[in-house]
């Protein structure tokens, strides 16, 4: 393809090793594929739709970080009854629009989204299950990029190669495919607000603000591919805390929340409780040891950054001397250890009125 990225930086070298995932990004997000598409690979969006008066989003696998061409617009309407339309962009112009008038979304909940590379057609399940096949219209290894917009709340997108798969289903979902002529563009330079793949950059910009990696090049994070998170959730952080190591939660506050709180514990005790309270309009921060309350704190450096009803994504930093906690990327507060002992806190708890979308720990 002429004029390939310059930022893939190994020309149009076959790509190896799997690419590492994009990890709660921002929406609208837009991201890297490593290498391109290829037969056989896989991209996973996990995530949860959230209320909002906001009736579409949309996937679209693309060419560049502009919206000039896109070989597979996904992109779900919750409209007369709510059905899902794909569809191409070449040079800047729409092909015939398909649809299939069914709806495996739902506002408020979590879900997977899986696309599937297959020599024909893309491969689209929803939720585990087979949606639909898409024909071809433009060669797919034009495509270098992932792009998602809409009320979204995104935990992880992740890639797979599997060896190539003849089609499953020989009968296309949608109509037959409509040729375009190839064309030859130029990929545009990274923008601001896009977040590259971990592992390319050290530190992602988020709106134009450098925010805190939340993952390490060389250690992918534990995922976890239950989306169904029970509320209370407990589980370990491997090893206990220690300076650099990262916790990260993102979830949805319930519409009517008064408090949720995220614990690090140490055994019965609890190293750093972090509990935003809409009924007090705050963030209480407190240590408890041998089942006693130390001092609270509840200073912000601005207003509550969480809302009812809508998402977040809380990012613990343990540090020498203090805890550092970001909310969508942005600082909110340091909290000095009181438990010293940082190997020994090796739990995470988290509770209250919301619906947890992905926890890495």
């Amino acid at each position: 393809m002429k004029g390939s990225r310059g930022h893939r930086g190994h020309g149009e070298m076959a790509f190896s090793g799997p690419q590492p995932p994009y990890v709660s990004p921002a929406v609208p997000f837009s991201g890297v594929i490593q290498g391109g598409l290829r037969e056989g690979l896989q991209i996973t969006v996990q995530g949860a739709l959230l209320q909002s008066n906001t009736n579409r989003f949309s996937v679209n696998l693309q060419s560049g970080f502009s919206d000039n061409d896109i070989a597979l617009h996904f992109n779900p309407r919750f409209e007369e009854g709510g059905y899902v339309v794909c569809n191409t962009k070449q040079n800047g112009n729409w092909g015939p629009e398909e649809r299939k008038i069914q709806m495996p979304f739902q506002k408020g909940k979590a879900f997977e989204l899986c696309f599937l590379v297959q020599r024909q057609e893309f491969k689209v399940t929803v939720n585990k299950r087979f949606f639909a096949q898409y024909p071809h219209r433009v060669p797919f290894h034009l495509v270098d990029t992932i792009s998602v917009s809409g009320p979204l709340q995104l935990s992880c997108i992740s890639f797979q190669q599997n060896f190539p798969v003849r089609p499953a289903f020989s009968k296309p979902q949608f109509s037959q495919p409509v040729h375009f002529p190839q064309k030859s563009r130029r990929h545009k330079a990274n923008p601001q607000g896009i977040w590259p793949a971990p592992g390319l950059v050290t530190q992602p910009i988020m709106h134009g603000v450098p925010g805190p990696v939340f993952s390490n090049p060389g250690l992918l994070p534990i995922m976890y591919p239950n989306q169904n998170y029970p509320i209370p959730y407990f589980t370990s952080i491997p090893g206990g805390l220690f300076p650099s190591k990262v916790i990260t939660v993102s979830g949805i506050i319930s519409p009517n929340a008064k408090r949720f709180h995220i614990n690090l514990r140490c055994g019965s005790d609890v190293a750093f409780h972090l509990n935003p309270r809409f009924d007090q309009n705050t963030v209480v921060r407190n240590t408890q040891i041998q089942g006693r309350w130390g001092a609270e704190e509840r200073s912000l450096p601005f207003t509550m950054p969480f809302r009812q009803g809508q998402g977040f994504l809380v990012g613990i930093i343990c540090e020498g001397h203090c805890y550092r906690v970001t909310v969508d990327g942005q600082h909110l507060l340091e909290y000095a250890h009181r438990l010293k002992d940082l190997r020994a806190v090796n739990n995470l708890e988290v509770a209250g009125d919301i619906q947890l979308t992905h926890v890495q720990a």
